[in-house]
């Protein structure tokens, strides 16, 4: 049997340890092989050298997030404990076992060390596509994480300094209400179709720079109508909800991509709230856009659906998905 000493000497056990020792039980749950001891600032682990490793490497991702962030959460530990791949998952992926390691690779961390990840094979598929495809489009029933997964993206890009700018828009169609007679200015009159992109923001970005980011205009979130006559160039543009643009505005949108922008978008075909006279572009663009190089498309399922799981069930029962 080998032994591990690790000396806490940049954080505060106290604070490590959690509110009555709550995240050192949650620690030694996650690795019944090995015998966990914490003495003062000194912590000592007995098991199998694989164990071991296993244990350091993910313990060491905690010592750095608390160091990094000052804050921890039991969210915060349960994430770290499944972030930091084992050497037996490593040599599984190697191997042809895909997505146990890639599947809690960070996409961005937000506020409080939250982790943003690709959860599912075909969000990671976005992730993917992004890297080499200019326009990538993300289709799929609620809750399958396509919008998310692109802000994320957009977040990425704007942080590591790829792009200047993010834009995120989306056509103001009312999914079943009149909102129409809504007091207030255009702003205030827009603001809850746009509200779902405002969520995935918070997410990702801190309160205060996100204020200045859209003050600023480095984030602009319009509705669809806005983009017309614009060239978007060196920045990263989503379009949400494309179900609901016609034919002539996502060939519009289609066209404001200037050279070095990247366009994500992404549709629910099953939720179209256009009127009846009304067709949805998106069905037409899927078909005519397929095969041009550049391009690529993603069909997300039931299998992505990363809301409750009774999600997924009422997706089944109205036929959304199979």
């Amino acid at each position: 049997m080998n032994e591990l000493k690790i000396t806490l000497e940049s954080v505060n056990p106290a604070v490590l340890w959690g509110p009555n020792n709550e995240y050192f039980e949650l620690i030694k749950r996650s690795f019944p092989k090995i015998k966990v001891v914490a003495r003062g600032n000194e912590l000592k682990a007995l098991g199998d050298e694989s164990e071991l490793i296993n244990f350091n490497e993910k313990i060491s991702a905690i010592i750095n997030h608390l160091d990094k962030y000052q804050n921890l959460s039991t969210n915060d530990i349960e994430s770290l404990l499944g972030a930091v791949a084992s050497s037996a998952q490593k040599d599984a992926t190697k191997e042809g076992g895909e997505a146990n390691a890639s599947s809690s690779e960070v996409i961005v961390f937000g506020p409080n060390g939250i982790m943003v990840k690709a959860r599912t094979a075909n969000q990671r598929r976005m992730v993917s596509s992004i890297n080499t495809n200019d326009v990538l489009f993300a289709i799929g029933p609620a809750g399958t994480g396509k919008t998310y997964t692109a802000v994320a993206l957009a977040v990425r890009a704007l942080k590591n300094k790829e792009i200047k700018r993010i834009i995120l828009t989306r056509p103001a169609v009312e999914a079943g209400e009149n909102l129409g007679f809504l007091p207030g200015d255009l702003k205030e009159k827009i603001d809850p179709y746009l509200r779902p992109l405002y969520d995935a923001l918070d997410d990702m970005i801190p309160a205060e720079k996100l204020k200045t980011y859209l003050e600023n205009r480095t984030i602009e979130i319009a509705p669809l109508a806005f983009m017309r006559g614009r060239t978007l160039d060196n920045c990263f543009v989503i379009l949400d909800e494309a179900q609901n643009a016609t034919d002539m505005q996502l060939k519009m949108f289609l066209t404001r991509m200037g050279p070095t922008a990247k366009f994500i978008v992404t549709g629910d075909v099953t939720q179209i709230d256009l009127p009846k006279k009304q067709q949805s572009g998106l069905h037409n663009a899927l078909r005519i856009l397929a095969d041009i190089k550049g391009i690529e498309i993603i069909y997300l399922s039931g299998a992505d659906v990363v809301r409750h799981k009774l999600v997924k069930r009422i997706l089944e029962a109205y036929g959304d998905i199979q």
